[in-house]
């Protein structure tokens, strides 16, 4: 596409030659003159003027003489489009690979693509345009809905029902039984986990994730949650919409996340919390069991507490060492008698 092209694409303002040839995406540091990339901030400004690429994606307001430019909002909302539109991504050729297993009473649109040694089993319905990859699992009665894509290896167990442009990672697992035993007559015993796991249109989840089924309900993924890798997700859970939970989240049964909630790496939330909408749990944050985090709160720390009271607490810590030292001086002084 030619840069002018682009611009109109992105409707923003072209400053510049616009009559070059882009061909690629890239990086500041590795992009080159056929490159288009983006620049976020002013340390990154400060990068673009070495930078050898052909465009720029820039702020509002934003100079780099000598360079071509286009000014956006958002430039990286605008190198989204043009990715799109430069660097298509490539659909599968529909059709049912002939090593694949497909049920007889399973649905297959006729535009859908269906890998090697892929498993469909009964009653099973995959929407239109949907991929399923190399090696998939999908369970009896699982529904799929259309432009979705289901990369090698992932397992979806059987009734789970899986919305509209749905993208799974390599290795998840979806809709297993929830860990839910009761101790009784000497031993566990397992509670029925009977419900069904609904993921719902534009979730996108992480490679080797594992999504529980509801135990007596269900355990819902609210739309448009991203959802990153190695991240547990209980039985009953509620995730609201556009949520993002980084990778190696843990998330016990029975949590109520409301929309537009975040969550950085690592952190942990007890089972029958209340998380609300905004609220932001930062990495490593332990949530306990029936706590409630507020709307639009951000919480750190074990057990989590809201920012600032976390960061009086962790100063407070890190004084403790100089504390200790005066301590000991005024225990000496009280030992030889000349303490105040």
């Amino acid at each position: 596409m030619k840069i002018v092209e682009i611009a109109k694409l992105v409707n923003g303002e072209l400053r510049g030659e616009g009559s070059v040839d882009i061909s690629g995406i890239a990086a500041l540091e590795s992009a080159g003159p056929a490159d288009l990339t983006f620049v976020d901030g002013a340390r990154a400004l400060e990068q673009a003027r070495r930078s050898a690429a052909g465009c720029f994606l820039v702020p509002l307001n934003s100079a780099l003489p000598g360079k071509t430019t286009i000014a956006v909002s958002h430039p990286k909302v605008a190198l989204i489009k043009a990715a799109a539109a430069l660097l298509p991504a490539r659909r599968p050729e529909p059709g049912i690979h002939r090593t694949a297993v497909v049920a007889s009473s399973a649905r297959v649109a006729q535009d859908a693509s269906i890998g090697a040694q892929t498993v469909i089993e009964a009653g099973a319905n995959i929407g239109a345009r949907t991929h399923i990859a190399a090696g998939a699992c999908i369970g009896r009665g699982v529904e799929i809905g259309a432009d979705c894509m289901i990369h090698p290896r992932v397992t979806i167990y059987p009734d789970v029902r899986v919305g509209n442009r749905v993208v799974i990672h390599s290795g998840a697992v979806i809709g297993c039984d929830g860990f839910g035993y009761v101790f009784a007559e000497g031993c566990q015993q397992k509670f029925p986990q009977l419900g069904r796991t609904i993921i719902e249109d534009d979730v996108e989840i992480g490679a080797n994730t594992t999504i529980d089924r509801g135990s007596l309900g269900d355990t819902v993924i609210g739309q448009g949650s991203k959802i990153d890798n190695l991240v547990q997700i209980a039985h009953n859970v509620s995730v609201g919409r556009h949520c993002v939970i980084a990778a190696q989240v843990g998330i016990a049964g029975s949590v109520r996340i409301g929309d537009y909630v975040m969550f950085g790496g690592q952190a942990g939330i007890g089972d029958r919390a209340r998380i609300e909408d905004q609220a932001m749990i930062g990495a490593q944050a332990g949530v306990m069991p029936g706590k409630v985090v507020r709307r639009g709160i951000f919480v750190w720390g074990t057990p989590a507490r809201p920012l600032p009271e976390y960061k009086k607490t962790y100063a407070q810590i890190m004084n403790l060492p100089k504390l200790g030292k005066k301590v000991d001086e005024l225990s000496e002084r009280v030992k030889a008698g000349s303490a105040p």
